[in-house]
């Protein structure tokens, strides 16, 4: 019961579910790479069309059509300017810093108006027997606002988190509730927060 209305009322989810929204209010089609098995477009009543990309096989029913294959491939599967929107939400980390700008560059030639990517605040470890799941790299925010990007804040303040972004204190609950409560303020201030939202637009 505590835990319901703990995402109720406090869960930063719904603040990044709510600008990933609006920043794809505008885009009739969107291309989502990295997407796995329980993609952010789920919660965000998405009704346009979108195509979901990724290594391994599909574990739900998310998007109205979906491919398996590398995400650094796309620019072999579709044409140029081709999907109003791309995103790769919780990706890039997992790649090597040369493959990931690689794929940055890819999600360029293939957007029409604008490409988001959602990643932790510089390099966060997470190693995990799955290969898919290991971060491979750590992403500033400065590098990616000299990349073109314009950057809010989420998930929290950075400070108050691990690897793989549980809270470091306890009592957990609590901490929980502080680091969601500093949201609005690390919304604007996205050098303190565990992760960064980014959008480019085309």
């Amino acid at each position: 019961m505590m835990k319901k209305i703990y995402h109720l009322l406090f869960s930063t989810d719904k603040k990044y579910w709510r600008k990933l929204r609006g920043e794809l209010k505008n885009a009739g089609s969107v291309l989502d790479l990295g997407c796995g098995g329980n993609s952010p477009l789920r919660h965000i009543k998405y009704g346009n069309y979108s195509v979901g990309v990724d290594a391994q096989e599909e574990t739900s029913k998310i998007h109205d059509r979906y491919i398996r294959a590398d995400v650094l491939d796309i620019d072999k599967i579709f044409p140029k300017k081709s999907f109003d929107a791309v995103i790769a939400l919780d990706l890039i980390e997992h790649l090597e810093k040369e493959r990931g700008l690689a794929l940055l560059h890819k999600m360029e030639t293939i957007a029409r108006k604008k490409i988001i990517i959602f990643t932790p605040n510089g390099f966060v470890e997470q190693n995990n027997s799955d290969e898919f799941q290991k971060h491979r790299s750590g992403w500033s925010l400065g590098e990616l606002k000299n990349a073109g990007f314009k950057c809010v804040g989420m998930s929290g303040l950075k400070s108050i988190k691990r690897d793989r972004g549980a809270v470091i204190q306890k009592p957990m609950l609590f901490w929980k509730i502080i680091k969601d409560l500093s949201q609005p303020f690390i919304y604007r201030l996205p050098s303190l927060a565990f992760h960064l939202f980014c959008v480019k637009d085309i």
